[in-house]
C-alpha cells in the first residue's frame, strides 16, 4: 500500500487526481482545507492528526512539523539502519507529497496588511517539499497541477513514476521554493527600505520561449517579474509572427520613451534608439512628426503610439516595413487593414509606468549590476546666458530633455515644433554625436533646440550647432569649463539652459 501526502493551497484538478490515486491503491493522508475538499467529494481521506497522533496546534501554523512526516519522507529505502529507525518508532514510508504553497504572493498583489502576509508565510509546505524534493529517488514531489496526468500515466503504465521524472519534479520543487522565498525576501526588504540588500534574489516566471537571442546562434526566453507589470511582456499580440528578443528590446525602449508623456505621441525605434518622435494635438499629427523625423531609419523599425490606432494611420502603416506595431488600443477598421500584412507583429499594451521601487538590472561578466531606474525630474531650466530663452520654445526644450534620456551616450537630440529632427547617438564623443544629429536635421535645424545628455567640456558643439542656426541649447551643465560654451553661446546669440541633471545611458 502506497501513500500520498496531499496538502494544497491550490485545488485545481486536485480531486480528480485524488481519485486516480485512490484507483492506483494509495492511501491519501491530507490537512485542513484539502481534506474537507476531498471527503466532500467522497473520497476517503486520513487527517494529518490521526496520521501523526498529534494535534493541529497554533492555529494550524504546527501540523505537518511532525517525525512521522519527514521521518517517512526522508527515509533512504536501501538503508538498512534507516529502516530500522522507521519501524522502532512506528513510522510509516510516505511515497507521494503533492503540495503547493499559502499564496503569499496573491495575498501581496491585493494589498494585504502585515500580519495577512506573515500568517500566509508557509512552513509546513516547504518542509515537506524540501524533505521530499531531497529523497527524490524514492518519493514523488509534485507542486504543479500540470504534472497530475503526466505522473498518473507513468504509475498506470509502470507501476511507479521515472527516476528521470522525479528528478525533473524535485528540480521544479527547488526552484518553486526558491521563488518563494525570493518574494518574502523582497517584501521584508522593502518594509525594511533596505534597496541593496547584502545578497539579492530575484524571481521571474517564464512567458516566452523565444526562436532565438540576438542572433541565430543565441538561445533566449523572456521572463516576466511576479510583482511588477510588463507592459510588452503582458500585451496582447493580435496579429504577426512571435516576438523575437530585439523586437521585445525596442518595443520596451518606444515603451519607456512614450511614458514620458501624456499628450498624443508616436514613437518609432531602431536598435533601442528612437529615429522619430512626435507629440500633436491628435495622434494623426503626432503619427505624421515621428514618420517625418526619419523616413529612411523607420524602416524595419517599431513604432508605438499612446492613442488608439486609427484607420486613417493604419492606411499610411500598410505602405511600411516594420517589425512591430504597438498602441493601447486599435479601431476595428485599423485591424482589419493591418492584418492584411500576416507577418506585422501588432501589439495591444496598457501602459503602466514601472513601481515606485522598481530597479534597473543591467548583466555584466559572472553578475548584475542593479540600480534605480532613471526618473529624476528637472527642477529648474536655469538660463545661463544673455540671450534668453524664448516663451514659445520652451515646449521644444522640455520635450527634447524627455527624449535625450533615452538616447544612448554620447547623444545629442534636435527637437523642432515637438517633432525629433535629427539624433546622434552611441557615439564616442560629443561632437561626432552632434554632427549625426545636426547633418541628419540640416536645413530644418535653423530655429530648433539641441538637448545633450551631459555636459560639454568644450565650446567646439556650440560652434558646430550655431553653423546650422540652432536656437536653444539644454545641457546639465558642471564643466571645469562651463563658461567656455556659455561665452561661445553669448558670441553666437544661442540661449543656453542648465538642468543640473545627466542622463547617461550605457
Amino acid at each position: 500500500m502506497k501513500r500520498a501526502l496531499i496538502s494544497v493551497s491550490d485545488k485545481e484538478g486536485i480531486v480528480e487526481f485524488s481519485r486516480k490515486l485512490k484507483k492506483l491503491e494509495y492511501t491519501i493522508i491530507s490537512t485542513g482545507g484539502t481534506k474537507d475538499v476531498l471527503e466532500k467529494n467522497n473520497i476517503e481521506v486520513i487527517g494529518i492528526e490521526e496520521y501523526t497522533g498529534f494535534p493541529e496546534i497554533m492555529d494550524g501554523r504546527v501540523k505537518t512539523l511532525h517525525p512521522k512526516v519527514h521521518g517517512g519522507l526522508l527515509c533512504v529505502r536501501e538503508n538498512r539502519a534507516h529502516i530500522e529507525e522507521v519501524l522502532k518508532n512506528n513510522i510509516e514510508l510516505i511515497d507521494m507529497v503533492v503540495v503547493n504553497l499559502y499564496p503569499f504572493n496573491e495575498v501581496l498583489k491585493k494589498g494585504g496588511t502585515h500580519n495577512e502576509l506573515i500568517e500566509n508565510i508557509d512552513i509546513g509546505g516547504p518542509s515537506m517539499l524540501r524533505s521530499a524534493g531531497k529523497n527524490y529517488k524514492y518519493v514523488d514531489v509534485i507542486v504543479d497541477p500540470k504534472d497530475y496526468e503526466k505522473i498518473i500515466d507513468e504509475i498506470e503504465k509502470n507501476g511507479e513514476t521515472k527516476l528521470e521524472t522525479r528528478e525533473n519534479l524535485a528540480r521544479k520543487v527547488f526552484t518553486y521554493t526558491a521563488s518563494y522565498d525570493s518574494i518574502i525576501a523582497g517584501y521584508l526588504n522593502r518594509k525594511c527600505n533596505c534597496e541593496f540588500p547584502e545578497k539579492l534574489t530575484l524571481t521571474y516566471d517564464k512567458e516566452i520561449d523565444l526562436r532565438y537571442g540576438e542572433n541565430h546562434h543565441q538561445k533566449s526566453s523572456g521572463y516576466k517579474s511576479l510583482n511588477v507589470y510588463s507592459p510588452i511582456l503582458c500585451g496582447i499580440q493580435l496579429n504577426g509572427k512571435e516576438l523575437s528578443y530585439n523586437n521585445i528590446q525596442d518595443s520596451n525602449s518606444a515603451i519607456e520613451i512614450l511614458m514620458e508623456f501624456n499628450e498624443p505621441t508616436v514613437v518609432a525605434v531602431k536598435h533601442t534608439n528612437p529615429c522619430g518622435v512626435g507629440s500633436g494635438e491628435n495622434i494623426y499629427i503626432a503619427w505624421k512628426k515621428a514618420y517625418e523625423s526619419d523616413p529612411i531609419s523607420i524602416f524595419g523599425g517599431i513604432v508605438a503610439f499612446n492613442k488608439e490606432l486609427t484607420e486613417e494611420i493604419a492606411v499610411e502603416l500598410s505602405n511600411l516595413f516594420l517589425e512591430v506595431i504597438i498602441a493601447p488600443s486599435f479601431s476595428e477598421e485599423a485591424l482589419e487593414i493591418l492584418k492584411i500584412k500576416k507577418n506585422i507583429r501588432l501589439l495591444k499594451i496598457e501602459l503602466v509606468k514601472s513601481g515606485e521601487n522598481e530597479k534597473k538590472i543591467v548583466s555584466i561578466q559572472g553578475g548584475i549590476l542593479l540600480q534605480e531606474i532613471d526618473k529624476e525630474k528637472v527642477e529648474e531650466y536655469r538660463c545661463v546666458t544673455e540671450k534668453m530663452i524664448d516663451e514659445n520654445i520652451k515646449e521644444d526644450m522640455e520635450f527634447a530633455w524627455k527624449i535625450v534620456k533615452h538616447i544612448k551616450s554620447n547623444a545629442i537630440v534636435i527637437v523642432k515644433d515637438k517633432m525629433v529632427i535629427g539624433v546622434g547617438a552611441g557615439q564616442m564623443n560629443r561632437v561626432g554625436a552632434a554632427k549625426i544629429a545636426l547633418e541628419q536635421g540640416g536645413k530644418k535645424c535653423a530655429g530648433s533646440v539641441m538637448a545633450s545628455d551631459a555636459f560639454f567640456p568644450m565650446d567646439d558643439t556650440v560652434e558646430l550647432a550655431s553653423s546650422y542656426g540652432i536656437k536653444t541649447i539644454v545641457q546639465p551643465g558642471g564643466s571645469i569649463k562651463d563658461k567656455l560654451s556659455i561665452d561661445k553661446c553669448n558670441e553666437k546669440k544661442i540661449s543656453m539652459v542648465f538642468t543640473n541633471i545627466r542622463h547617461f545611458k550605457h
